[in-house]
């Protein structure tokens, strides 16, 4: 390995937004850091679904098909 080309690992507190922390090593600076999500809170480890529509999609697909998409043909 080459010398004095990897960057430094230092240990870092990460906190959740749901308040769950831990630490661990990263390249960052700053001793903690701030995350929107963790593998506590995520839904898939979780197991509870969460529904969140922040761009509008589903409006943006009922508008566009009409509602009419899912119905079975007679």
């Amino acid at each position: 390995m080459k010398v004095k080309i990897h960057p430094d690992y230092t240990d870092v507190e990460i906190t959740c937004a749901c308040g769950h922390s831990f630490k661990t090593r990263s390249t960052v600076k700053d001793d903690t850091m701030r995350v929107d999500i963790c593998s506590s809170c995520h839904p898939f480890y979780t197991g509870k679904q969460k529904f969140v529509d922040t761009a509008g999609r589903v409006e943006k697909f009922t508008k566009k098909f009409g509602g009419e998409y899912f119905k079975k043909n007679k």
